[in-house]
């Protein structure tokens, strides 16, 4: 096939272990998923509706490059998740069917121009500027499901400039990861390469040019790299 203008590359994942990598098709984040962190920013849960929105998939930062400081923004937020990626998809999953469709799991970052969200919130306006801009989803390699995946018990952590932000256990989360697939999957029919950001623990906070990150999903994947 021809086109008028060069297509754009596929965003993709390096995968542990393995020289190919993992194509990215959507990008879904669930928001509210810990308690604690709804909490801090003022806000309660749902439990019975899940709330949801999208990062374009060409947002992701891999491979431990450096991540730009946004335009537009004074208050640049991390909020580190588990971020998990599907090899099959489906609509209208039941939680049998979500487990299947999980090829690996990483760790990443959830940017945010916490200002321009506040914004939004008061206005009642979507989220898209504050969540969905350049550069918003550094994520780490993948680890494949098959040689090691998250329980209930795994540490999720963020350090900053050596300095420990975020910390939390992944039986925090309100939903879990096959109730997460299942409700996204009666909003959208989800498709292999698809990647779910599955929320983040209490700590959020800013970020600064300079400043150096590592977060870790235990014993499963790490994401180093730095602000500039």
């Amino acid at each position: 096939m021809r086109y008028v203008i060069d297509p754009p590359a596929i965003p993709s994942l390096p995968v542990i272990g393995r020289e190919e990598r993992f194509p990215i098709r959507r990008v879904f984040c669930i928001g509210r998923n810990y308690a604690e962190h709804a909490r801090e920013m003022g806000a309660t849960v749902d439990a019975s509706a899940p709330m949801f929105f999208c990062k374009p998939a060409d947002a992701v930062v891999t491979d431990g490059a450096d991540v730009p400081y946004p335009t537009a923004t004074a208050d640049l937020h991390h909020e580190v998740e588990m971020v998990v990626a599907l090899q099959a998809g489906g609509q209208n999953l039941d939680a049998a069917q979500a487990i299947q469709t999980i090829f690996g799991y990483a760790v990443g970052l959830d940017l945010t121009r916490r200002d321009l969200q506040a914004v939004a919130k008061a206005k009642s306006h979507p989220w898209d500027v504050a969540k969905a801009f350049d550069h918003s989803a550094p994520v780490s390699a993948l680890r494949v499901a098959n040689e090691a995946s998250p329980h209930a018990d795994t540490r999720i952590s963020l350090e900053v400039n050596g300095k420990l932000r975020q910390e939390g256990r992944l039986n925090e989360m309100v939903h879990g990861v096959a109730d997460i697939i299942v409700a996204l999957s009666t909003l959208f029919e989800l498709k292999p390469g698809d990647l779910i950001f599955t929320g983040t623990p209490a700590g959020v906070a800013a970020l600064q040019r300079g400043d150096s990150f590592r977060a870790e999903l235990q014993d499963i994947a790490v994401l180093e790299g730095k602000i500039v």
